[in-house]
């Protein structure tokens, strides 16, 4: 397996949404997380979101073969800054000291707001073999306890003026796996994801609460050792029905790694093709669903300096597109305007024949 590869397109998918063009929170970001979003139960029975993520594919194996399962999602954290009424000298401190939030502060030439971000989470189920998951179904279960955490904001005089607050809420799920043998040497693999976290919402629960509790950009890596994944998109022949039968539920399993490869999947929230590859064109991360490199490239550097303000204050990663962006050369300037992959010529057919 090209690990670096895998990883590549594994890492696009996992921060596909994560902040959406124009980049800054007063405009278009107040709906985020798009991608392979998994609710706590109780929310999803009064509200048109999903719970869980099933994968089915197809392994060409034996009673050797054994599969690896790894889950990824993101935490998502709340952020607020907390202005304090008095400055302090010294740091750290057992309780917050009296405050008020602010939508966006400037600390010095830094300027923060309160917003969301997240964590990256790994659930690594392990390898196991083919044969125990035909015996009947194997749970994992998995959880990640909340937290506060307190970061000082400083000015160049030394004196705390605010504390960036991050909040994170208990997250609780599940994998379980299984295995059916279908024609000689065929197997088919079964994944499902589950957000199990509990949660006393209330009458009203808010969409940004129910944020909180989610695994956000969900997705399944599945790897096989001395077996071979077909792939659902152009399976043989021989094996098409059942490719077809497959449910796939929130998801869209694909071949991943350098082209003819068949030990790696990826399971993902994005509608992909076999072997997805990340443009070597592309300078880094946008982040948005089209991902048209140059036309939001161009439009970054329409944002005024006021805006361009506020697309540092989202987090690091979209400071560090505004400054990407802005830095780009002539050369890369025109590898981002087209690129022709390949040419194959087309049989015309005559109409009059």
């Amino acid at each position: 397996m090209n690990q670096a590869l895998v990883d590549q397109v594994v890492n696009a998918v996992l921060y596909e949404g994560y902040i959406l063009y124009p980049y800054r929170p007063s405009v278009k970001n107040r709906q985020r997380w798009t991608f392979g979003g998994l609710y706590p139960e109780v929310y999803c029975r009064c509200a048109n979101d999903a719970s869980t993520m099933q994968t089915e594919c197809l392994i060409a194996g034996n009673t050797q073969t054994s599969v690896s399962i790894t889950v990824r999602f993101l935490h998502v954290v709340a952020r607020q800054v907390a202005v304090l009424e008095k400055a302090l000298q010294t740091w750290p401190v057992t309780e917050l000291p009296p405050h008020h939030f602010v939508e966006a502060l400037q600390v010095d030439e830094r300027v923060i707001a309160s917003w969301q971000e997240a964590t990256e989470r790994q659930v690594v189920v392990g390898e196991v073999p083919l044969d125990e998951l035909v015996g009947g179904q194997r749970s994992f279960v998995f959880k990640y306890p909340g937290g506060r955490d307190l970061e000082p904001l400083r000015q160049k005089d030394g004196q705390i003026v605010a504390v960036i607050v991050r909040e994170s809420q208990t997250l609780a799920g599940s994998v379980e796996s299984s295995a059916l043998p279908l024609d000689d040497g065929l197997f088919r693999l079964g994944v499902r994801v589950s957000n199990r976290t509990a949660w006393d919402m209330g009458p009203r629960p808010q969409r940004d609460d129910a944020i909180l509790r989610a695994l956000a950009s969900t997705h399944t890596i599945l790897g096989v050792r001395d077996g071979a994944f077909v792939s659902l998109l152009d399976p043989p022949e021989q094996w098409r029905v059942h490719a077809n039968a497959c449910q796939n539920l929130g998801t869209y399993p694909v071949l991943v790694g350098e082209e003819g490869a068949t030990d790696t999947m990826l399971s993902s929230p994005i509608i992909l093709y076999d072997y997805p590859q990340v443009a070597p064109e592309s300078p880094g991360d946008l982040f948005d669903a089209t991902e048209i490199d140059e036309i939001l490239s161009l439009r970054i550097l329409t944002l005024t300096e006021e805006e361009k303000r506020q697309v540092a204050a989202v987090d690091p990663r979209a400071r560090a597109l505004l400054e990407r962006t802005e830095s780009l050369g002539q050369e890369q300037w025109l590898n981002l305007h087209g690129t022709i992959r390949g040419m194959r010529s087309l049989a015309v057919e005559d109409d009059h024949a």
